[in-house]
């Protein structure tokens, strides 16, 4: 049973011999980390406490984010959608410089 993203979604409970689990987990792991990471500096760490490593049952890793207060979950992907558009804009900076003829090293001439 797969979503349309190939995300099952059943966990792995019960283990089948020959399936790359703890590859799946580890990825998963350093995911998890990097989020946890990000969320402790902004000081969100304390609304996901339910953050964690998992794999379902074909060795894939999952994150799990747990259960989150609505407010969290809406701060979350509010600081996705500003991260989205920061993204945008540099792109578009990136686009207008380069198409402008200025040829140059620096990172926001890059395209």
């Amino acid at each position: 049973m797969t979503d349309r993203r190939g995300v099952v979604a059943r966990r792995a409970e019960d283990l089948s011999p020959g399936v790359p689990y703890v590859r799946g987990w580890r990825q998963a792991r350093h995911s998890a980390e990097i989020l946890a990471e990000e969320l402790s500096v902004l000081g969100l760490d304390e609304d996901f406490p339910g953050l964690a490593a998992d794999v379902n049952v074909s060795g894939d890793g999952l994150v799990r984010l747990g259960i989150v207060r609505p407010e969290a979950a809406r701060l979350l992907a509010d600081l996705i959608l500003s991260g989205l558009a920061g993204e945008m804009v540099l792109r578009a900076e990136a686009a207008t410089n380069h198409g402008s003829g200025h040829i140059g090293g620096s990172a926001d001439c890059l395209g």
